[in-house]
């Protein structure tokens, strides 16, 4: 207990040093909310790929999903790697630098607002992505305080609040550039993390070879036609493990948090350098988590709920709890506790640039995205940055707390809670923000379309009691809005083609 507690007050220590010595570049908003758009491929591809994985996959995805489609599991990771970090990269990565500069896009629904001519959008985007944000971050303060739970002993609640404030204080603090840079501390502890845990948990089992056997001769008493296909090729129900795959990796694409990335990153060349080692990341750290949670089977059936359902959230905790040493378990601790944290942070600082930037101060544009300063002298310009992020720092606040009142009652499992998340905000935001990149001839009415679309079909779906499951729903929203998109712009009035053109002269230089 020790050495676990010495260890875990070293990692809060460093982050909140991290913190303090980027302070001072957070006095301007651009700052505060896109380390001055100057952040370098390295820090960028590790807050991408930080903030793309979580507790959420560690403890709930993987033991939820490896229970039930075993080894097959694995393909979710491997499709985060190619679709949502490389194609991610390669598709969004340098048109969304480019054009988001070009028209002084800081946020997701600034972009739309921007892009479509229309501050209603902007709005109305703005508060999708406040609302859907907070069941997400609910869902990694619930897989982070498990695993906290199962490795220190500390009741549920306390590890929520614990977590919760020391997360708001390091952002408060440094704003993006210490999100970054501690995102490549903890990215590396990951990486660490994740080899050394599954090695220790094959070992437990006989090794790689004997535990994949085992894994083939289980049976299942509910369904004898998965008998042995918990260790093949696609598993024993591959169209729902596709949905699990569209989900986790093209959702990415819509997310606000994820592509603000881009936002940042500093020129097309760390976009390229940055693409390789997110990828990389990506396939180590997703892939790793899902290969073992494959193995859950193998250790037990983990506790009913009190509906009688079983506890999925509990199956890597168990997993790890039994098996590990202690020095092990400490390592586990910090492993999810790097995974969740920088995914916290990303979190609340989207959440509450989005809330203040486009609902609280929002700027006017002029058509080309430029801001209309009028007759604004320098001083009250720089006092106005200020009290934008004097009110971020608020929101990050009012943010967390939401966020742990669901955490602390949490309604359903991580998974559910994350799909409902994404499933809302990349239903909505996917098509409109990648077309808009690509097609002039994208207009306003299909956008508001595609957020009815998304959002309309998620709420819906769990009003209904989830006829769908919150995954397979996501999954629908987000491919359904490349049909609604063109579709709907086909029949309505285009946007005036020389404000269309102006945007897109961005990609000629």
């Amino acid at each position: 207990m020790l050495i676990k507690i010495l260890l875990v007050l070293i990692f809060f220590a460093v982050l909140t040093g991290v913190g303090i010595y980027s302070k001072k570049q957070t006095q301007s908003v651009d700052g505060f909310v896109l380390g001055g758009r100057n952040v370098g491929p390295w820090l960028s591809a590790f807050a991408y790929g930080t903030s793309y994985f979580s507790a959420v996959v560690f403890v709930g995805y993987a033991g939820q999903f490896g229970w039930k489609y075993g080894l097959s599991s694995t393909w979710i990771g491997v499709g985060n790697a190619i679709i949502g970090s490389l194609l991610a990269w390669l598709i969004l990565g340098k048109r969304t630098k480019q054009m988001t500069q070009a028209i002084g896009s800081r946020t997701m629904p600034d972009f739309f607002g921007t892009r479509y001519d229309s501050q209603n959008l902007r709005i109305v985007a703005s508060i999708i992505a406040f609302v859907f944000l907070i069941p997400y971050t609910a869902g990694v303060y619930k897989g982070i305080s498990t695993l906290f739970e199962m490795g220190f002993g500390i009741p549920y609640q306390y590890c929520v609040i614990i977590m919760a404030v020391l997360t708001a204080f390091y952002v408060i603090l440094g704003g993006y550039k210490a999100t970054a840079i501690n995102d490549f501390i903890q990215g590396i502890i990951m990486l660490f993390g994740i080899v050394t845990v599954i090695a220790a948990v094959l070992k437990s089992q006989g090794g790689l070879a004997e535990s994949v056997s085992k894994m083939a001769a289980l049976s299942s008493d509910a369904d004898a036609a998965v008998n042995g296909k918990f260790a093949s090729l696609f598993g024993p129900d591959p169209w729902n493990l596709l949905g699990v795959v569209v989900l986790t990796s093209l959702g990415t694409w819509g997310l606000p948090q994820m592509v603000g990335k881009f936002y940042s990153i500093t020129d097309a060349s760390a976009i390229r350098r940055g693409t390789i080692i997110s990828t990389v990341f990506a396939l180590v750290i997703s892939g790793g988590c899902y290969f073992l949670g494959g193995f859950g089977r193998l250790f037990g059936v983990p506790p009913t709920l009190p509906n009688g359902r079983l506890d999925f959230d509990a199956i890597v905790p168990g997993m790890l709890g039994n098996n590990l040493d202690d020095w092990l378990i400490a390592l586990v601790v910090l492993l999810v506790l790097s995974a969740s944290m920088s995914t916290l942070a990303s979190l609340v600082l989207t959440s509450s640039s989005t809330m203040t930037l486009d609902l609280i101060y929002r700027d006017k544009k002029s058509q080309n995205g430029e801001v209309k300063s009028g007759e604004i002298d320098e001083t009250v310009s720089r006092n106005i940055e200020k009290r934008k992020v004097v009110v971020m720092r608020v929101l990050i606040v009012f943010f967390i707390a939401l966020s742990l009142m669901i955490a602390l009652n949490p309604p359903t499992f991580i998974a559910q809670l994350m799909g409902i998340s994404w499933g809302a905000l990349a239903g909505a935001f996917l098509a409109p923000f990648m077309l808009g990149l690509y097609s002039k001839k994208v207009t306003k009415a299909s956008v508001w379309a595609c957020f009815v679309w998304g959002v309309g079909l998620t709420v819906a779906n769990m009003l209904a009691g989830n006829p769908i499951s919150p995954i397979n729903a996501g999954a629908i929203a987000m491919v359904g809005g490349f049909v609604v998109v063109p579709v709907v712009s086909l029949f309505t009035r285009k946007l005036p083609s020389d404000m269309v053109d102006r945007m897109f002269e961005c990609f000629k230089k």
